[in-house]
C-alpha cells in the first residue's frame, strides 16, 4: 500500500495519529530537561487540502473535516487542544485549508531547548521539507532512508525523546521492518518512546504483527487502534493503529478518554470501534 504523504493528509489515520503523537510531546515537556522527536518519515510537513493531490481523495472531510466540526466533551477537547491549535493557528481564517504533517505540528509544540530531527527519503518531500525549517537552528533535516535513522541516529544526545516511525508501506513486509527496526533501536535505546503507524487493512496479518511485536520480549508495549468501519471480503484500508513502545504513564488513561470520541467522530458504519491493548508489559507510574 504505497503512499504519498499528501494523499492521506488530515485523514482518520492522520488524525489519530497526530493526536497521539501531540500527547506524548506535551507529556515530555512537563519536565524540565530539554528532549528531542525523531521523525523517520517526515513527508514535505505541510499540506494543502485544496491542492489537486489532496481533493483526489478528499478523504480529509471525513477526517479532520469531521472533528474541527465535532461538539467535543470537556474532556477531550482538552487533551485534543495542543493539537486542535496548532491547525487553528494555520487556518487563522477560519475552517481548514493547511494540515501539518507530523514534522509541523512538532515544531510547534516544542520548547526553546528541545530538537527536532526530520528525516525523508524522497528528494521532492526533502526539499520542501529543507525549505520549511530553513534558519530554525532546532530542526535537523536530512535526506535519508528513515530506516536508517533507526540505528544512526538513536539515542539522540538529549537521551530523551520520541521516535516516530510512519512508513509508507511500499514494500510487502513493511512489518517486518518494523520489527527489525524497533529490536535494534530497543537495544540501542531502551528508554526512549517510540511511536509506529500501522494501516488496518488486512485483519489477520495485524494481528499476526501484534503477536510478533509480543515477542520481541520488549517489556512494555501498548497497541492503540481505531476502525472507521467493519471489514469486508477483501483487504482494504479500515482502520488505524499505533504501537507505543515505552508510553508515558500517563498515555493510557488519555487514549480511553481520546479513543471512544474520536471513534464516533470518525466512524462510516456500524462496524466502526477502537482497541487498548497492553502487548508486553502494563503502566508504570515513572
Amino acid at each position: 500500500m504505497n503512499y504519498d504523504h499528501a494523499y492521506p493528509a488530515g485523514t482518520f489515520a492522520d488524525v489519530v495519529k497526530h493526536v497521539l503523537v501531540a500527547r506524548i510531546v506535551e507529556y515530555l515537556k512537563r519536565k524540565d530537561k530539554p528532549f528531542r522527536v525523531i521523525d523517520t518519515h517526515a513527508g514535505s510537513g505541510l499540506y494543502d487540502l485544496t491542492a489537486e493531490r489532496a481533493q483526489k481523495t478528499g478523504e480529509w472531510r471525513t477526517g479532520i473535516g469531521r472533528l474541527i466540526e465535532a461538539e467535543l466533551p470537556e474532556p477531550a477537547r482538552v487533551l485534543l487542544a495542543p493539537y486542535l491549535d496548532c491547525i487553528a493557528d494555520l487556518n487563522p481564517g477560519g475552517g481548514i485549508k493547511f494540515y501539518p504533517g507530523s514534522p509541523v505540528l512538532v515544531r510547534r509544540l516544542l520548547r526553546g531547548r528541545d530538537r527536532l530531527t526530520a528525516i525523508e527519503l524522497h528528494p521532492d518531500a526533502a526539499f520542501e521539507l529543507k525549505n520549511r525549517f530553513a534558519g530554525d537552528f532546532a530542526t535537523r533535516v536530512i535526506e535519508l532512508d528513515g530506516w536508517l535513522a533507526l540505528g544512526a541516529h538513536v539515542p539522540p544526545k538529549e537521551k530523551r525523546g520520541l521516535v516516530l516511525v510512519d512508513p509508507p508501506y511500499e514494500i510487502d513486509d513493511e512489518f517486518g521492518r518494523i520489527l527489525d527496526g524497533l529490536h535494534k533501536a530497543h537495544q540501542r535505546w531502551p528508554g526512549g518512546v517510540y511511536a509506529f503507524w500501522y494501516p488496518i487493512k488486512d485483519r489477520d496479518e495485524c494481528e499476526r504483527f501484534r503477536q510478533d511485536l509480543a515477542g520481541l520480549r520488549i517489556p512494555r508495549i501498548l497497541d492503540a487502534t481505531l476502525t472507521i468501519r467493519a471489514p469486508l471480503h477483501y483487504p482494504r484500508l479500515d482502520g488505524t493503529g499505533m504501537v507505543v513502545v515505552n508510553p508515558p504513564y500517563v498515555i493510557e488513561e488519555e487514549l480511553n478518554v481520546l479513543l471512544p470520541v474520536l471513534s464516533e467522530v470518525l466512524a462510516e458504519d456500524a462496524g466502526a470501534g477502537w482497541s487498548l491493548d497492553w502487548l508486553a508489559g502494563e503502566a508504570e507510574p515513572d
